[in-house]
Protein backbone atom coordinates (compact mmCIF):
# COMPACT_ATOMS: atom_id res chain seq x y z
CA UNK A 1 0.00 0.00 0.00
CA UNK A 2 0.93 3.43 -0.68
CA UNK A 3 0.08 6.87 0.25
CA UNK A 4 -0.84 9.61 -2.00
CA UNK A 5 -1.47 13.30 -1.12
CA UNK A 6 -1.71 16.34 -3.26
CA UNK A 7 -2.78 20.34 -3.37
CA UNK A 8 -5.14 21.81 -5.75
CA UNK A 9 -6.62 25.66 -5.52
CA UNK A 10 -10.27 26.06 -5.80
CA UNK A 11 -11.69 28.85 -7.58
CA UNK A 12 -13.51 31.26 -5.09
CA UNK A 13 -16.46 31.65 -6.87
CA UNK A 14 -17.05 27.69 -7.30
CA UNK A 15 -16.65 26.43 -3.56
CA UNK A 16 -20.27 25.70 -3.10
CA UNK A 17 -20.63 24.19 -6.44
CA UNK A 18 -17.44 21.78 -5.49
CA UNK A 19 -18.97 21.05 -1.99
CA UNK A 20 -22.69 20.09 -3.91
CA UNK A 21 -20.95 17.94 -6.11
CA UNK A 22 -18.67 15.78 -2.93
CA UNK A 23 -22.24 16.13 -0.70
CA UNK A 24 -23.77 13.51 -3.54
CA UNK A 25 -20.46 11.84 -5.13
CA UNK A 26 -22.03 9.89 -8.31
CA UNK A 27 -22.07 6.06 -7.27
CA UNK A 28 -20.42 4.81 -10.51
CA UNK A 29 -17.82 7.51 -9.87
CA UNK A 30 -16.92 5.54 -6.38
CA UNK A 31 -17.28 2.24 -7.93
CA UNK A 32 -14.07 3.05 -10.51
CA UNK A 33 -11.72 4.79 -7.87
CA UNK A 34 -12.25 1.37 -5.86
CA UNK A 35 -11.82 -0.63 -8.94
CA UNK A 36 -8.73 1.26 -9.40
CA UNK A 37 -7.48 -0.06 -5.91
CA UNK A 38 -8.20 3.45 -4.11
CA UNK A 39 -9.02 3.37 -0.36
CA UNK A 40 -9.69 5.55 1.95
CA UNK A 41 -9.68 8.61 -0.28
CA UNK A 42 -10.37 12.08 1.40
CA UNK A 43 -10.52 15.67 -0.09
CA UNK A 44 -9.98 18.50 2.64
CA UNK A 45 -10.57 22.26 2.04
CA UNK A 46 -9.06 25.49 3.91
CA UNK A 47 -8.58 29.18 2.60
CA UNK A 48 -5.36 29.94 3.51
CA UNK A 49 -4.36 33.08 5.07
CA UNK A 50 -3.09 33.94 1.03
CA UNK A 51 -6.60 34.55 0.33
CA UNK A 52 -7.06 31.30 -2.04
CA UNK A 53 -9.35 28.27 -1.53
CA UNK A 54 -7.07 24.73 -1.58
CA UNK A 55 -7.78 21.60 -1.53
CA UNK A 56 -5.95 18.72 0.28
CA UNK A 57 -6.50 14.92 -0.59
CA UNK A 58 -5.41 11.97 0.81
CA UNK A 59 -5.71 8.57 -0.31
CA UNK A 60 -4.28 5.08 -0.20
CA UNK A 61 -3.03 2.47 -2.98
CA UNK A 62 -3.36 -1.10 -2.54
CA UNK A 63 -2.82 -1.67 -6.53
CA UNK A 64 0.35 -3.16 -8.08
CA UNK A 65 0.42 -0.50 -11.01
CA UNK A 66 -0.66 3.15 -10.47
CA UNK A 67 0.19 4.22 -14.01
CA UNK A 68 -2.35 1.50 -15.07
CA UNK A 69 -5.04 2.17 -12.76
CA UNK A 70 -5.23 5.94 -13.41
CA UNK A 71 -5.28 5.32 -16.72
CA UNK A 72 -8.54 3.18 -16.08
CA UNK A 73 -10.01 5.77 -14.11
CA UNK A 74 -9.36 8.21 -16.97
CA UNK A 75 -10.70 6.12 -19.76
CA UNK A 76 -13.91 5.95 -17.73
CA UNK A 77 -17.08 7.79 -19.35
CA UNK A 78 -18.70 8.64 -16.39
CA UNK A 79 -15.31 9.79 -14.29
CA UNK A 80 -15.20 11.81 -17.20
CA UNK A 81 -18.10 13.34 -17.31
CA UNK A 82 -17.46 13.65 -13.76
CA UNK A 83 -13.97 15.43 -13.92
CA UNK A 84 -15.97 17.90 -16.56
CA UNK A 85 -18.31 19.27 -13.68
CA UNK A 86 -14.84 19.28 -11.50
CA UNK A 87 -12.52 20.79 -13.39
CA UNK A 88 -14.03 24.02 -13.75
CA UNK A 89 -14.32 24.58 -10.25
CA UNK A 90 -10.51 23.88 -9.72
CA UNK A 91 -7.38 25.81 -10.06
CA UNK A 92 -3.99 23.87 -10.62
CA UNK A 93 -0.77 24.87 -9.16
CA UNK A 94 1.53 26.60 -11.96
CA UNK A 95 4.16 24.98 -10.17
CA UNK A 96 2.93 21.47 -10.52
CA UNK A 97 5.11 19.10 -12.34
CA UNK A 98 4.07 18.49 -15.91
CA UNK A 99 0.98 16.27 -16.45
CA UNK A 100 -0.51 16.86 -13.17
CA UNK A 101 -3.67 18.06 -12.26
CA UNK A 102 -3.03 18.04 -8.27
CA UNK A 103 -0.01 18.77 -7.33
CA UNK A 104 2.11 15.92 -5.29
CA UNK A 105 3.27 16.51 -2.00
CA UNK A 106 5.17 14.73 0.07
CA UNK A 107 4.70 12.85 3.26
CA UNK A 108 7.12 14.08 5.88
CA UNK A 109 5.27 11.97 8.62
CA UNK A 110 3.15 8.80 9.26
CA UNK A 111 1.95 7.02 12.21
CA UNK A 112 -0.20 3.76 12.69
Amino acid sequence: MKRYGSVLGLRADKVERYKELHAAVWPEVLRTIKACNIRNYSIYLRKLPDGKHYLFSYFEYTGDDFQADAARMAADPVTQKWWAECIPCQEPLADRIEGEWWASMEEVFHHD
